[in-house]
């Protein structure tokens, strides 16, 4: 009976130890090391906001993403070091720009210099098309991705970044 009980608790304490960490491949380690980057791109131009549009609906777009998105950095950012992978060097939030949906230094320039009905257009644009880029690294995260917390965050984005799409189209729509 003891050597029974002593066998159980050693098999729990083993099945425990393999446990702690969740399995990740090279999927969920891209999934984190390109989103992270593409949603500081995100909070940018979330920033942008306030001081370029009277707008309130646009103003409470932008809260959103801003306060959505910068959660999900921090979730990424604490992976990638769970994982021992790197981030990539610039976080400025244009590293990738050559990234589905990111904005060149160029759009960003000339995002930054527009006001009022002008930068309504322009951002509700480009968010779409950054969000649309989103959906692609979140669908790929999906597809390909190991790790349980990275794919329901991917789920996550799929759902609320659709949802956010739908919603600039019909604003961008009224403009």
């Amino acid at each position: 009976m003891k050597l029974r009980i002593l066998v159980a608790a050693l098999a729990a304490f083993t099945l425990a130890a393999c446990g702690q960490g969740q399995p990740n491949n090279q999927a969920d380690v891209d999934f984190a090391s390109g989103m992270a980057p593409h949603h500081r791109q995100a909070v940018e131009m979330a920033d942008l906001v306030p001081d370029r549009t009277d707008n309130p609906r646009l103003r409470s777009l932008g809260e959103r993403v801003r306060a959505a998105q910068q959660p999900e950095i921090d979730a990424l950012t604490g992976w990638l070091k769970r994982w021992g992978a790197k981030e990539s060097a610039d976080h400025s939030g244009h590293a990738g720009h050559g990234m589905a949906g990111m904005m060149t230094p160029q759009q960003m320039t000339e995002l930054k210099a527009a006001k009022g009905v002008g930068f309504d257009k322009m951002w509700l644009r480009m968010m779409i098309e950054h969000h649309k880029g989103a959906l692609e690294m979140a669908r790929t995260e999906l597809a390909k991705g190991a790790d349980p917390e990275a794919k329901k965050l991917a789920q996550s984005i799929t759902d609320s970044q659709q949802k956010e799409i739908d919603e600039m189209t019909a604003l961008l729509a009224e403009r």
